[in-house]
Parts: structure tokens; C-alpha cells; sequence
């Protein structure tokens, strides 16, 4: 967990270096390096990996895969993607989405995102920005977004208005997050009242993506995840409410089998897919710098 608000990437990337360094340095001498998989919040450009713009981290044009390289000092592939994109990948690979062919992953903390999974296949548009769901405009009246727009779906689902809610600090994290869960279970009438209205909004969102997408499973991730047990009945009577009703008729709306690790499964995945792909390529001889298991 780190502190809400902007932070800067030359930080956070010699941090990820802090944590990793140690764990390649304990691999076997003979491991083979795969490759660095990252997930990471914002729009994510999908051939490069660069950042195009991460609203609540002040992020704009970062070029993440390079300053991982740099900081760990391997000569491996990176790929950095979306951290809700890499959440579907892993629910539907390993998780509650396995086996489903229509999926909407929808994660929240801070912001709020999604993964697609139409067919099988992830939806990842163009250049890899589809899913920006978090900035999908409900709310005309609503408060302004980080983004730049008015009234993103973020805005009422995300973890500061759900703590702006319940009088808690904006930038609690999930410790304060942890205390409005705990003042709910306790009947605390704030508290309570927080979770329903954010319910509500939360299935507002789900109701405009089941009539645009008609998926078979909705997985919730992150914030929304936990959140899930305790906002049910407002979410399911927006969905009865707003959703067309044969498309409501096949979807079931579950927390993440992964937890708050989908995500950074997702990036492992990431990382072994050219593996996957060529397995007799990576039987070659490597360079002795090239010593990490997928990370």
C-alpha cells in the first residue's frame, strides 16, 4: 500500500528495484530469465508498454518498460500493461472467470477500470485503450475527475468518494477503507449509508456495460471486490432497474477468485507468454545476465 496522490515514477520504479533485486538474487544460478511483467494503472500504450497518461498517479507519457529494464538491470523482455486488462487475463486464465467466454472485469481502488473478454478473446482496441470504463460518464451533477471530465464513473464508486462518504480522510488508503468496513459490520448509520449509495453507483456503471457488452459474468476486483458482500442488493436492484432484462437475465456478478493479486498475476502471465508462444526458442543458450524466472 502506498500514499495516495501523485508519486513519481523515477520513486516508485527504484522501489519495485528495491523489492526484486533480492528475490532474483536468490534464484538458482542456472535460472533462466523469461522476462519482467508489470501492471500498471492508466492508459497503457500495448505495443511499447508506454504510459500514456495516469490521471491519479500525475503520470503522463512514461516510459515504464525502459526504466524497469534500467533499474533491474536485465536484459529481458518488459511488458508493462493495464492493471484491470491484466486482471481479466489472470481471472480468466486461473480464476472465477475460467472456462467463460463472455467476461467484464471491473477493478477499483483509487480509480476505476476494466478488462474485456468477448469470446475468449481480450478486447483490447486500437492501441490497447479499451476498458478505460472508469471515465465513462454517469453523473451530469456529478464532481469533477481527475481526468479532466465531469462525472466519471470514478467518481462515485472510487475509494474517495466512498470515504468522502463516510467522513473518512480522502487519502486514508485502505486502512481508512478497512475502518468504514468495520464501522458497516458494527451498524454505524454513515457508514452504511456510504456502502449503499456507492452500491447504487456501482450498478448504475454495470448496467450501462451488461446492455453494451451482454456478458455472462461480471468479476469484480481491488476496492469493488471487497466491497462486493456489502453493496449486493443495491447493485442487483440497479441491475434489475436498468439493465435490459434478457441481457440481465444471463449475468452473474462476482468478486475476483485472485483477490487483490489478479492483477499481478496477470502481469506474470504476461511476462511466460513469449515462453508460451516459442517454447523451443527459449531452449537456446542464454546470456549470463539473462538469469530470472518470470517476475
Amino acid at each position: 500500500d502506498r500514499a495516495r496522490g501523485h508519486l513519481d515514477a523515477e520513486r516508485i520504479v527504484a522501489d519495485l528495484a528495491r523489492l526484486a533485486k533480492p528475490l532474483v538474487a536468490r534464484l538458482p544460478a542456472r535460472t533462466t530469465v523469461v522476462g519482467i511483467g508489470a501492471s500498471m494503472v492508466g492508459v497503457i500504450r500495448a505495443p511499447d508498454g508506454m504510459v500514456r497518461v495516469a490521471p491519479n498517479l500525475g503520470w503522463r507519457d512514461v516510459p515504464l518498460p525502459e526504466l524497469l529494464a534500467r533499474a533491474l538491470q536485465l536484459v529481458v523482455p518488459v511488458s508493462v500493461a493495464n492493471d484491470a486488462d491484466l486482471g481479466a487475463l489472470a481471472e480468466h486464465r486461473r480464476g472465477a472467470a475460467a472456462g467463460v467466454a463472455d467476461v467484464l472485469y471491473i477493478s477499483g481502488e483509487v480509480g476505476v477500470g476494466g478488462g474485456v473478454i468477448a469470446a475468449g478473446r481480450a478486447l483490447a482496441g486500437a492501441s490497447g485503450y479499451a476498458g478505460e470504463i472508469g471515465h465513462m460518464p454517469v453523473n451530469p451533477a456529478g464532481a469533477a475527475c481527475r481526468c479532466g471530465s465531469i462525472g466519471c464513473w470514478e467518481t462515485e464508486v472510487g475509494e474517495r468518494v466512498l470515504l468522502q462518504r463516510a467522513g473518512q480522510r480522502q487519502t486514508g488508503g485502505r486502512a481508512a477503507v478497512d475502518a468504514v468496513f468495520a464501522a458497516a459490520a458494527a451498524g454505524a448509520p454513515r457508514a452504511r449509508e456510504a456502502l449503499a449509495t456507492t452500491g447504487s453507483w456501482l450498478g448504475i456503471g454495470l448496467a450501462g456495460l451488461v446492455n453494451v457488452f451482454n456478458p455472462s459474468l461480471i468479476v469484480l476486483g481491488g476496492l469493488l471486490g471487497r466491497m462486493h458482500p456489502l453493496v449486493m442488493p443495491e447493485v442487483d436492484e440497479a441491475l434489475d432497474r436498468r439493465a435490459f432484462r434478457a441481457a440481465r437475465e444471463v449475468v452473474r456478478v462476482v468478486p475476483a477468485a485472485l483477490g487483490m493479486d489478479a492483477p499481478l498475476l496477470g502481469a506474470a502471465e504476461l511476462a511466460f507468454e513469449p515462453l508460451l508462444v516459442d517454447p523451443a526458442g527459449w531452449l537456446a543458450p542464454r546470456p549470463a545476465l539473462a538469469r530470472v524466472a518470470g517476475a
